[in-house]
């Protein structure tokens, strides 16, 4: 019976360190609150009892029918259910998400090792903390899920492939868009690992743009009010930024707050955080760089690239290096599972100093979520403590902020405070039931200038309020 124990250790080790972290990581994440993004998505609480006619089908610039579902169900008890629901989704979908990578890795032929230690890197690299640590982030989380199932039906089904396949990636598109990049990654990938032939991967390259084909006839069919964001406008310069930002979350790992983050700027604890990660990422990625020129890996490269393209060319952030971190659990596994005795010792050493850093990383990460998120609360309550009473609707005018901002980590206070949306969750939603929102430049004059357009506001019966943010500081201004 010892013997047997051992034995379930030695070969999921990796596994069995997951269901360890998990309960803890869930714990950590459930206190953290919501900012920014947070209080204008549809993952918020939604009241609307038309929220399917309105919400379901396609929502501004998004057709994400499982975010509406997060919201419509959440928004049947806010207090207790917002954000907790969320961020279990989230824990428990990245949780998931790791023992699917596992299987993926296995079906690849990897061997145990090379699967532990590679699902393992998944699961607590900080690149996947902006997508595991934030309120909203469930259909980034659900389209690499319902990715991962497809391509496993792909390779595993002999019967009923050709119309499961295409159902789990319409599964994983309605989860986010960059779901849909599984129906060009699922043949491609397969052929890398040769579970397909050419001809068969250049006849479902067909079926695949079939497929991304058929969901853009339904976005034209579907009754909608496209909403065209600017940040989506590809742009040359803005694409290239894209590209440095990935390549530097997803091989480079560092404290980026330490390093990026002005307030909390500390170069030599980035520098040690950098020192600690580096030998990893250098064993696994530039130590091998000689193998990686054959089919497998080349086959993989371009699917990671697929699964970040739209990120690429329209928004990328700290939490949609989440969308190729698959991929990169393969290229992780392929490295060890390729090692010599002697490289192999070293990567694996290389690895626990990466496991060190990282934990320490995503404390700190978690840390500043957590500032962030309390400091809206704070802003929130101190407005609805200075307008005394419940109002209908309020104005809000907020004084444009410089100060520095890191991706959902470290928010702007405004931001945090939602444009004022925060305050609806401090009074359960109960007021104000309207908020509109404006920002003006931050000059020398800009305090007054407020104060002049708040009164114009009053004056006009716009609004029964005006709330005039300055970095967190709120002012009042009623009838």
């Amino acid at each position: 019976m010892q013997n047997s124990h051992r034995q379930i250790i030695k070969e999921y080790w990796g596994l069995i360190a997951i269901v360890v972290i998990t309960p803890i990581l869930l714990y950590a994440a459930i206190p953290i609150l919501p900012t920014h993004d947070d209080w204008a998505g549809t993952t918020k609480p939604d009241f609307n009892p038309f929220f399917i006619k309105e919400h379901f089908f396609f929502y501004g610039y998004h057709w994400r029918p499982f975010d509406t579902w997060i919201g419509y169900i959440v928004g049947r008890n806010p207090q207790l259910l917002y954000p907790t629901f969320n961020h279990i989704c989230v824990v428990v979908g990245h949780a998931i998400n790791a023992f699917l990578i596992y299987q993926l890795l296995l079906s690849l032929k990897f061997n145990k090792l090379a699967c532990n230690v590679a699902t393992l890197f998944f699961f607590i690299t900080p690149a996947t903390m902006a997508t595991v640590l934030a309120v909203d982030s469930q259909n980034q989380t659900y389209a690499m899920m319902w990715g991962i199932v497809a391509f496993l039906a792909y390779v595993k089904l002999r019967k009923g492939k050709y119309w499961i396949w295409p159902i789990l990636i319409f599964i994983a598109t309605l989860s986010k868009e960059n779901g849909l990049m599984w129906a060009l990654i699922c043949p491609i990938l397969a052929f890398g690992f040769d579970f397909i032939d050419q001809r068969t991967l250049k006849k479902d390259l067909l079926v695949g743009i079939a497929i991304m084909a058929a969901y853009a006839l339904a976005i034209v069919v579907l009754p909608k009010e496209i909403i065209i964001h600017p940040d989506y406008v590809p742009e040359d310069f803005k694409v290239v930024k894209n590209i440095v930002k990935f390549l530097l979350t997803t091989f480079v790992t560092v404290d980026y707050i330490y390093l990026l983050h002005q307030p909390n700027r500390n170069l030599l604890l980035a520098g040690i955080s950098l020192l600690l990660t580096a030998p990893f990422m250098y064993y696994v990625f530039i130590g091998n760089i000689k193998r990686f020129a054959d089919k497998k890996m080349l086959c993989t490269l371009l699917s990671l690239l697929i699964a970040v393209g739209p990120h690429l060319l329209t928004v990328f952030s700290m939490m949609h290096t989440y969308a190729g971190l698959a991929m990169i659990a393969i290229i992780i596994a392929y490295a060890i599972d390729n090692s010599n005795t002697r490289q192999l010792r070293n990567t694996l050493t290389a690895f626990i100093a990466f496991i060190m850093s990282a934990v320490t990383i995503n404390y700190h990460l978690w840390h500043e979520s957590m500032k962030s998120g309390l400091i809206g609360k704070v802003m929130a309550l101190e407005a609805i403590s200075k307008t005394g009473k419940p109002v209908k609707s309020v104005y809000v005018i907020i004084v444009e902020d410089d100060y520095p901002k890191l991706s959902s980590f470290c928010v702007i206070p405004n931001e945090a405070f939602g444009w004022g949306w925060a305050s609806q969750y401090e009074t359960n939603y109960q007021w104000p039931e309207s908020i509109q929102d404006t920002t003006i430049e931050r000059t020398v004059g800009a305090k007054e200038k407020a104060k002049e357009m708040a009164l114009e506001v009053l004056g006009k019966n716009k609004s029964d309020c005006v709330w005039i943010v300055d970095h967190q500081n709120i002012d009042v201004i009623k009838r």
